[in-house]
Formats: C-alpha cells, structure tokens, sequence
C-alpha cells in the first residue's frame, strides 16, 4: 500500500489508518484542503463540527469514554487558534488527543501570510507535545511518535502542523516502526523498597482514607482499588474526575472530596492519619489550605508522572507508577489494622451530614439529578459542563462504572458537555446523557447541528436558571449580592431553538412531571434530544469549602452572617 502513497495527505491519512482511527472531528479550510481530500477516500468517518472548539471537544470526549486518542483536522490560522481552549482542557485533565493543523506554505512561514499562526509557539503550553513539520519525509516518524506520546505515560494532547506543501509534495519514506525518544521514559512498576515502605504506613493507619482521581479511571485501577480496601477497611474518597473509578455505591465508598464534596467524604479527610493519592494531584479543590490540610497524616502519592511529585504536598512515600499495578503490587504487602471504630465514625458523619435540599419552592437542579440518577442515569455515560449544575449532577448522579462520567476539571472549560457528550456517543454507542447550565450550553450549542444531522442519540439537560450560577453564588456569599455579569436575561427559550433544528425537546418546571421527561427522554433514541427544566434561579451549592479556606471551615448551609472574600479562586 506505501507505494501508492503520493502525497503527505494521504500518507498523513494511512497513519491513522494504521493506528486504528475510527472519526475524525474536523472543520475545512484553505490550508487542510490537501488532509480532508485525502480523508474522502478512507473509511474513516468525517464528523464535520460547527466550529473547531466542538472538534476538539468532541475528540476528548471519545477519547475520555474509549481510552483510545480522539483525532481532530482542523485549519490554519483561526481553524487553529480556536482549538487552544480544548486542548488546554485536555491537557489539564491528561486526555490522549491528537490535532492536525494546516498551516501555510513552508515558503511564507513568518512572513505574515493569510490565516497564517505561529501555531505551535502557541500551543507549546497548552500540549504535551507540538510538531511543525517541514518536510513531507517526516509524516511517517512523526505520525507514529505523535500516537506513542498522546497514549503513554500521562496522555495529553499532541498538535502536528502542517504546511500545505508538505500535505501536497510527494512522500517516500517508509512508516517508522520503532519509536525512538531520547529522554522520553514511561514508569509503570514503582520502586519495590519505596512501596514496601507504603505498604508499612498503610498498615499502621488506624484512620486512613484512599484519595482516588483521574489516573485511577485512566489505568483502570478501580478493581484494584476496592481490593486493598476492602483487605484494609479503608474508606475510598474520589476527586471530581476520579468519579468511576471505583463504584460510589460500594459500602467504603464516601462519594466526592474537596470544595463541593459530600460533608462526610471531607470530614474523613480532615481526620485521618494516613491518606493516599492514587492518581491525584493534591489540586487546590481538594486541598483549600494548604498548612492546613491533614498536617499529622502520613502522606502518599501514586503517579505515572514524576512532575507532580512535591509540586503542591511533599509526601512521606511518593510511588512513580501506573496506579492499577502499583496497587496491585502493595496488595500483598499490606495487612488490616483495627479501623472498625474509623469506619463506624464515617458512617456516623454520612448519617448526620447527608446530601439535602429544600423540597419545596420551585423545582430544585438537585433533585433532577437526583431523579437522573434514579431513573437510570447510574447506567448511562454522564457528561457536564461546568457550573453549580456540575457540582450537582457530581453530588447527586452517582458513578459506578469505570469511564462513565465525563466533566472538565482542571481548565473548568464552560461549553465542554454538549461536544464531548457527541464524543462519547459515537466512540461507546452507550447512552449519554449531557448535564449543562444555560449559560456553557450556549457556548457551544451550534454542534446540536452536528448531532442532528449525524442523528447522534444525545440526551441534553439544561439546568436553566438564567444566570452563571456558581459566579451568582460567590456574589451572594462574598460580593454583597453584587450580580455584576451574572444574570443571563436573553437566553433563547431552548425548545423552540430545538425546534427549529428538527429535535425532540421538553420543557419542566414541576417536580411532578420531572421523572415522566426524564423516562420519555431515555426512551428517545432517533437522534438527540433536550430538556430544559426551568430551576429556581438562587440556590447554591452545598456543602461548600470556601476557596483558601481549610476543611474544616466547610459549610453546609448558607451562613446567616455576611463571609470574608475568599483567598483563592472560584
């Protein structure tokens, strides 16, 4: 097949070929032109986007759902620019993306051509790695390196530009089969004495907690996990992305920590003697204070990437490592202390500080979530924007299956549910529910064209109160009410917005008729679909953990007296 190869585009093309692509995301353009004609005769599908944010949204959403590389093909100039956003998402929440780029002709780099960017001095920061090739020889190493980056280790996103002579000039070279990075290391089995000397802490611990993130979902550790603690009796905690990792339904499961956390999964944190970080970053949403946050607990950290050691906590053990075989090897090692008076304080702390809402005055977000939940959603891939609606469908939609919830943690980009939930569609087939506020919704919402028109079976759930909801929050708490740029009073009404795109939309204002919506809406699979449940306007989030504030400075209701401004950021 090489020698039919003529051109860098094609040759780009059989790369992904190769490596078993199954969409590409992408939007035309002048300089990708030689790419998409290429991509016309493969059997790879073409998912065209409404604009280049949503391609590489919909890229991570796959690659979220599949643990496999989402691929977007994008343009020069603006095509790249506007993918800036989605790749810092990914970044910041180590997602496996590769991005292809037009670029202008070799011949007229830097001399300010026509949708012309220095594209990876721009995305130098905000990717693992950014190729600028310059000769079409170079696609076939450069491809192959571009997939073992993206995939290994900490994935992340990968960008290769490439200008429109290099896509359209003649390629020879042969695809390179040993990949070859000078430097580049991938741990997998930690240290043997260093998880001995865990293995000793953690039989010791009388109150210990297991910390589970993202790295647990994408090692898949979860199984390993529930096995050492359940030989430990040790209760779990997971970080908004570590949601799935291990079921939350699991009896030593006390949902999430941090911010917005379950008042018991933190008050378990604040109170331990040991925990340990299995694939988690000690962010400052879990961690709020830092002087503060369990300075008498023994400390350790499970990562594949190194970097991350003593970056923000200085652990007593640190274990470079994929986390499902790191666990795996400390499961032998490690034998119970008596935590049953630990694990019945636990329960004692589920029992006096449950997840609660008021139950009259309007429809709450909280329980449409709840009923999500309930009425199958457990069962369904979940994704969200960002938001108070977030932080609910978080609290109230538990996770128990591995790659089942899918948000933006670490950028908190607004306009990520509805393009990573086309994703995640198309890369699984399961059932994917969408969680948005009115105002993320928006940002993204010209891809309800891409999802009917590749009848794309999205269930979308606006929790619509009409302002920036977690903004009107800190407002009420720390600004004096002050609704400087919160309020949202133009937004469409979504149902006939739906309407005009040839959709299925609802409409719920009562808690009477949420579950008769939401079972219609699971039922619907003829393509995407929407309901737009009208919540009331002024609820916020609870429990909440001040920004700079310390765990035990948690609140659980809102305080009667007006609160200091808070030290770190929303």
């Amino acid at each position: 097949m090489d020698t039919q190869i003529t051109n860098g585009a094609q040759r780009v093309i059989q790369a992904l070929e190769r490596e078993g692509v199954e969409y590409v995301f992408g939007y035309q353009g002048g300089a990708a032109m030689p790419i998409f004609d290429a991509l016309h005769d493969s059997k790879i599908r073409l998912i065209v986007v409404r604009h280049e944010q949503g391609a590489t949204h919909m890229a991570d959403g796959y690659a979220r759902a599949t643990g496999k590389p989402g691929v977007c093909l994008v343009t020069s100039g603006p095509g790249a620019t506007n993918c800036v956003t989605g790749l810092l998402t990914a970044l910041m929440d180590s997602v496996p993306m590769i991005v292809l780029t037009g670029q202008t002709i070799s011949p007229m780099l830097g001399k300010d051509a026509f949708q012309e960017a220095d594209t990876t001095g721009i995305t130098y920061a905000v990717t693992k790695h950014s190729y600028l090739v310059k000769e079409s020889n170079q696609i076939p190493q450069v491809l192959p390196e571009a997939f073992h980056i993206a995939t290994t280790g900490r994935p992340g996103p990968v960008l290769i530009d490439l200008p429109k002579d290099v896509s359209s000039g003649p390629c020879t070279a042969p695809f390179v089969t040993d990949i070859d990075l000078p430097g580049y290391y991938v741990p997998d089995r930690a240290d043997a004495e260093l998880v001995a000397q865990a293995a000793k802490h953690l039989s010791a611990a009388r109150q210990p907690v297991l910390y589970v993130g993202h790295g647990a979902v994408i090692s898949g550790a979860g199984a390993a996990i529930i096995q050492l603690a359940e030989k430990l009796q040790t209760p779990i905690v997971n970080t908004l992305l570590g949601k799935g990792a291990c079921p939350e339904d699991h009896p030593l499961h006390l949902g999430m920590l941090g911010m917005h956390g379950t008042a018991y999964a933190n008050k378990a944190v604040a109170n331990c003697d040991l925990i340990m970080a299995i694939g988690a970053r000690w962010d400052d949403r879990i961690t709020g204070k830092l002087s503060e946050f369990c300075p008498d607990a023994v400390k350790i950290h499970i990562d594949i990437d190194p970097a991350e050691f003593n970056k923000i906590i200085k652990p007593d053990v640190s274990l470079a490592g994929d986390a499902r075989l790191v666990i795996e090897d400390l499961i032998p090692l490690v034998s119970q202390a008596d935590t049953s008076a630990w694990l019945a304080q636990c329960e004692e702390w589920r029992a006096q500080y449950p997840l609660k809402y008021p139950k009259k005055g309007g429809l709450r977000a909280q329980y449409v979530c709840d009923r999500l939940d309930q009425l199958g959603g457990r069962d369904c891939i979940i994704t969200t924007d960002v938001g108070q609606h977030q932080m609910w469908a978080a609290q109230f939609c538990r996770t128990t299956k591995n790659r089942h919830w899918i948000s933006s943690g670490g950028a908190g980009t607004m306009g990520f549910g509805l393009p990573s939930a086309i994703g995640a569609s198309l890369g699984t087939g399961k059932k994917v529910w969408t969680v948005v506020g009115d105002g993320g919704f928006q940002m993204t919402m010209c891809e309800l064209a891409t999802a009917c028109h590749e009848k794309i079976p999205v269930k979308i759930l606006v929790i619509n109160n009409h302002y920036l909801g977690m903004i009107r929050q800190w407002q009420d708490l720390f600004f004096d009410n002050r609704q400087a740029g919160s309020p949202l009073p133009g937004n469409p009404d979504f149902v006939k917005l739906c309407e005009a795109f040839g959709m299925k939309a609802w409409r719920v204002k009562r808690a009477a008729d949420v579950d008769k919506v939401i079972q219609q809406a699971m039922d619907y699979n003829d393509g995407p679909c929407l309901i737009d449940a009208e919540v009331v306007q002024e609820d916020n989030v609870f429990p909440m953990i001040p920004a700079g504030a310390s765990l035990h400075d948690m609140i659980t209701e809102r305080p009667k007296e007006k609160m200091d401004k808070p030290t770190g950021s929303t």
